[in-house]
């Protein structure tokens, strides 16, 4: 992660420095410098690649990113302005690490975990300066994801926010504040859908490839172009209450709703339609609105590759000749294990 995250700040115009903190020979040291840059190295060639950097612009990406041992630790540490703390999901390794970098960085640099699992409300007392301390929670691949979901504990100072915000977003990156609860927003809401995903394929629902087509095609187009919150005031909470009722009758109380739901119902919050919802849509044109949402949802179909076509029926002979779907397996998914 923290190559990810030295490639993104490289790749925006800034100088990345990777800090190693653990004493090493001499050749260890050499022999992981070469390897974390040949990793941005290949990283940066990739998105060349990709067209999303020329060629003669890869070098001076390249050059912004530096490599600093034990021995070089101090004085880079001296040099940031945020230090972001990728070393493994254990206390001790994080108690090592943050130990290390307060002895030499500066009281005005802001100090950011990028831990998945651990609380920055319980990290904050491992830190000399609580109040310059939060969490910053990078998806993979970091260089590429724009989120970035920053979640500070109760002393974290305003002002180390609202400067790692400003930051994140001069690099193109989108944060999003989150309370310090277990799971963030993305991986809380992916567990229960890959999870679920998985027990479909269990119970003989469905094949894992037209489970991954019905979400590519069906489910995460959607959410791409609206979130959550703003797909339930869209389309209306009641659908959700009524569905979310049923389902729980038939498949159990993983499908019991959230309290707030059962709440918005009984209040008449039924979202866009009503005028509020999770959101305040007030006078809001709801011509307007559904035009504007599925301008978003036929432009990302058509970088799918999955747009509707005038006249495709009559392009088509027969039911015969119609081509199956496009899936990431040309030649059939890969067998699972039963």
């Amino acid at each position: 992660m923290g190559r990810g995250i030295a490639q993104a700040f490289a790749f925006a115009g800034h100088e990345a420095i990777l800090i190693d903190i653990k004493r090493r020979p001499a050749d260890q040291v050499e022999a992981l410098r070469r390897e974390c840059l040949a990793e941005i190295d290949a990283g940066v060639s990739m998105m060349a690649r990709l067209g999303a950097i020329a060629d003669s612009h890869k070098t001076r990406v390249l050059e912004r990113t530096r490599f600093a041992g034990w021995s070089d630790a101090p004085e880079a540490l001296g040099d940031c302005d945020v230090l972001f703390e990728c070393v493994p999901e254990t206390i001790e390794a994080k108690r090592s690490a943050f130990a290390a970098a307060c002895r030499d960085i500066r009281d005005d640099a802001v100090i950011a975990s990028t831990t998945s699992t651990i609380l920055s409300s319980e990290l904050a007392a491992l830190v000399s300066r609580p109040e310059r301390f939060l969490n910053a929670h990078w998806l993979n691949p970091a260089f590429l994801v724009p989120l970035v979901e920053l979640s500070p504990h109760a002393a974290t100072s305003p002002r180390a926010l609202q400067a790692l915000e400003s930051i994140l977003y001069g690099i193109g990156k989108r944060p999003v504040r989150c309370a310090a609860s277990p799971g963030y927003i993305v991986p809380r809401l992916q567990s229960l859908i890959l999870n679920e995903a998985a027990r479909m394929v269990e119970e003989g629902v469905a094949s894992p490839a037209q489970i991954d087509e019905a979400i590519r095609f069906g489910f995460g187009f959607r959410y791409a172009t609206m979130g959550a919150l703003e797909f339930i005031d869209f389309g209306g909470l009641d659908i959700l209450y009524h569905a979310n009722r049923y389902l729980e009758g038939t498949l159990g109380e993983r499908y019991r709703l959230a309290p707030i739901v059962e709440r918005y119902m009984s209040e008449g919050r039924l979202g866009a339609r009503t005028g509020l919802g999770f959101y305040t849509h007030g006078e809001r044109d709801l011509a307007d609105y559904r035009f504007e949402v599925y301008r978003r949802q036929l432009r990302l179909l058509e970088q799918l590759g999955a747009a509707p076509q005038p006249d495709a029926a009559l392009r088509t002979p027969s039911c015969e000749a119609t081509p199956r779907p496009t899936t990431p397996w040309p030649d059939g998914p890969p067998s699972t294990g039963g």
